[in-house]
């Protein structure tokens, strides 16, 4: 289940916006069908119940958000490190001031590789907004990531 979660970096609101997504019929849980329903949405139409039921295994219950992020937190403890995801970002940032135009990052997300729908660049907005000046901080979007909280 994890995996599914990994493909776009996510800050603690971003999570709560992974969990909505993967819980497809809203009951604010996830369970076998959900993600059965968001591995469809992601092309792979093929997956066996078996593996299904192995992902809902590795809960201690039901998947609410609470049980999700636990999760989810354990997973990230085998991420890649702050500074290779830093790196990442340092590359649409040749200046190094720590924050990249949203406008820019929006264009680059929509059309380059997984490309993201109008929707998705909406609600990663809205999960991680860019400051007043237009800005997504990409520095802190890293501790999020690394670290599961934000800086003080």
């Amino acid at each position: 289940m994890y995996s599914l979660c990994l493909n776009k970096p996510r800050s603690r609101s971003s999570k709560k916006l992974a969990f909505t997504i993967m819980d497809q019929n809203r009951d604010g849980f996830i369970d076998k069908a959900d993600l059965r329903d968001t591995f469809a949405a992601l092309g792979r139409l093929n997956v066996k119940n078996e593996e299904l039921e192995d992902m809902v295994k590795e809960a201690p219950g039901p998947i609410n958000f609470t049980v999700f992020l636990t999760m989810f937190g354990e997973k990230l403890k085998g991420t890649d490190p702050e500074e290779t995801i830093l790196n990442a970002f340092k590359i649409f940032d040749p200046e190094g001031k720590g924050h990249i135009k949203a406008d820019y990052i929006k264009e680059m997300l929509m059309t380059q590789a997984d490309r993201f729908s109008q929707e998705e660049i909406n609600q990663m907005f809205a999960a991680f907004p860019p400051d007043v000046s237009g800005n997504l901080d990409y520095k802190n979007l890293c501790y999020v990531i690394t670290h599961g909280e934000e800086k003080d």
